[in-house]
């Protein structure tokens, strides 16, 4: 009873030191992934904790789990059209991107360390794919945004990646430990089972998790519970059918988040912290099974490789999955670099281990320096890194305090909202406002005092605002009643001034000296995305005579505000050299980025 209760104190320490960690290390700058598989290892056998984990079994079970519980997360997060914006880049980077990484990472591990070539291939195909907690951890981070199909890429890449880095490497410890060749035409098959089997599983899940929440009349703190318990279902039920449970908890996920229901609002915040809680006893778990002492061996080899990743394999699939998709050569790089790796290497490393594979800790160990130094050297640049290559997105403005309600049968919420100061709704009063046709105001409280919404003269910092409308409506009135964004960066990231998507493209080249076309009685928003040939997403730039139209704001699928940037920046290897050259400047001037 006495072991019990002290291992339920160690947990709860070890996450209640972790927050603290966390918090203290956003101050100061340090990734904080880096800083919860520190604290990890602190605790650890060579650490003043001297806590003995070495139970890989239970590492996989627990890590496996999490892993689950942040990809359903993810999914959750991930808009429709964000998915459908980069929906073919993206596989062919969770693919054929994931293959040439691990081959020519895995030539690399083969040459540095003197080992075959399926010992090798097995060393890249652990650290091949992206790490979906590292990188949903960034993009849901305050303090930086990126261009949407940036973000969108990664966000969407590190979701569906980890089918192909999982069958790879079961494919690498078959090689390594069954004698006999493998056949072409087995793996093809594999794949395709594993991709199509998770992807008819996640997508039948989704709707069936959906009709569940609206058909199943629960208490409210039921249903957040409802949906873990099914990810858990659906996850091992996948992986025990030899389809993909990762690829599967990801757009069940997907599903349920861009589907209306009732519990929209509390699943959401539920897995949000349920997210933050698998990211940390994830990191602090994989922390405690790493003994630093044991890795001596494996640090300079495991650095070349890890530099040979980011440097090498990892561009290389990225340039060349992306040529056919018109990425900026800004885009690429930074795509390039924010290949973060994380829990999933340690995790696939552990395979290895628990298969009986001949120096299977020398992998781990390799594994784990690689993982190590993403997180140090990747993760601590992936803010500055987006401002040196002008990758931020327009800023956008600051959401209002807001409480939510949802309505039975999944037909819309309740929000209450307190007008901003420095808000659209304070600076130009309710009658000049442009409310969603689906929105309707319910009440107005002001001085303490309830008001009519149609008797208010106007609104003032304070004022609470009940409305009642879809998720999608209610988040257009975030920007009228949340602070406006701040301009005037040194960056410009939404121009020099915005002007509306729906005005004539033919009057903003007549001022702006640039030639519309046969498109120019069209508007501008259809003008940017006939010239992009694609959906625009935000932070989009659109160079047009001798300026740029940014995509500052998108509204179903259309921009509907654009920036107008009339000293653009030069485009390609000239702008990062133009950078490059005031680096210094821009370290001294930079402001307070997110970290990992």
């Amino acid at each position: 009873m006495t072991a019990i209760n002290e291992i339920i104190f160690l947990v709860g320490l070890l996450l209640l030191l972790a927050i603290l960690a966390g918090r203290v290390s956003s101050r100061l700058g340090a990734p904080l992934l880096l800083v919860f598989l520190g604290l990890g290892m602190l605790a650890g056998e060579d650490g003043p904790g001297r806590i003995a984990f070495h139970d890989f079994h239970m590492a996989y079970l627990l890590g496996s789990i999490a892993l689950a519980v942040i990809l359903f997360d993810g999914g959750l997060r991930t808009r429709l059209e964000t998915f459908r914006l980069v929906r073919s880049p993206a596989l062919v980077l969770s693919t054929i991107g994931v293959l040439a990484t691990v081959l020519v990472t895995g030539a690399l591990a083969s040459w540095v360390l003197g080992l075959g070539w399926a010992e090798g291939f097995l060393i890249g195909a652990i650290v091949g794919s992206t790490d979906a907690a590292a990188v949903f951890f960034l993009l849901n981070l305050r303090g930086m945004r990126l261009r949407g199909r940036v973000a969108a890429t990664l966000e969407v890449e590190s979701g569906i990646n980890d089918p192909m880095a999982v069958l790879l490497t079961l494919l690498a410890v078959e090689l390594v430990t069954v004698a006999g060749p493998v056949a072409p035409l087995d793996l093809v098959l594999e794949l395709v089972r594993q991709l199509a089997g998770g992807t008819l599983l996640g997508l039948g899940a989704g709707f069936l998790l959906v009709w569940l929440v609206n058909r199943l009349d629960l208490a409210d703190g039921l249903y957040p519970i409802l949906a873990l318990s099914f990810t858990l279902f659906l996850f091992g039920g996948a992986q025990a059918a030899g389809t993909s449970g990762f690829m599967a908890v990801y757009l069940a996920g997907l599903i349920l988040g861009n589907r209306r229901h009732k519990a929209d609002r509390l699943i959401r915040r539920f897995h949000d912290g349920l997210a933050w809680l698998a990211q940390i006893g994830l990191f602090v778990m994989l922390g405690l099974l790493v003994t630093p002492s044991r890795l001596e061996a494996q640090w300079l080899p495991g650095a070349l490789v890890a530099l040979g990743l980011m440097l090498v394999a990892r561009p290389l699939a990225v340039f060349l999955c992306l040529a056919p998709f018109r990425y900026t050569l800004a885009e690429r790089v930074y795509v390039s670099w924010v290949g973060l790796r994380g829990a999933v290497p340690i995790v696939l490393a552990t395979i290895p281990v628990l298969a009986g594979v001949p120096n299977a800790q020398v992998y781990f160990g390799v594994a784990f320096v690689v993982v190590l130094l993403s997180l140090l050297v990747q993760g601590w640049t992936v803010g500055p890194s987006a401002r040196l290559l002008g990758l931020l997105a327009p800023p956008q403005p600051e959401p209002p305090t807001r409480a939510d309600v949802d309505l039975p049968g999944g037909t819309g919420q309740l929000a209450v909202f307190t007008v901003a100061r420095d808000s659209e709704a304070a600076l130009r009063g309710r009658g000049r406002l442009i409310i969603p046709e689906t929105v309707q105001m319910l009440a107005l409280i002001q001085n303490g005092r309830p008001v009519r919404p149609e008797d208010a003269v106007g609104l003032q910092p304070g004022d609470t605002v009940l409305a009642m409308g879809d998720s999608d409506a209610l988040a257009v009135m975030d920007r009228l009643f949340g602070r406006r964004a701040a301009n005037g960066t040194a960056d410009r990231p939404a121009g020099d001034f915005q002007v509306q998507g729906d005005i004539p493209a033919q009057s903003v080249g007549l001022i702006y000296g640039f030639e519309a076309g046969a498109m120019g009685h069209r508007p501008l928003s259809a003008f940017i995305r006939q010239t992009l040939g694609r959906d625009p997403a935000l932070g989009d730039r659109l160079r047009v005579g001798e300026i740029d139209l940014i995509v500052a704001a998108v509204e179903e699928g259309e921009a509907s505000l654009v920036g107008i940037d009339l000293t653009p920046p030069v485009s390609g290897w000239a702008a990062l050299r133009a950078r490059l050259t005031g680096f210094g400047n821009f370290w001294r001037r930079r402001p307070p980025s997110a970290q990992i």
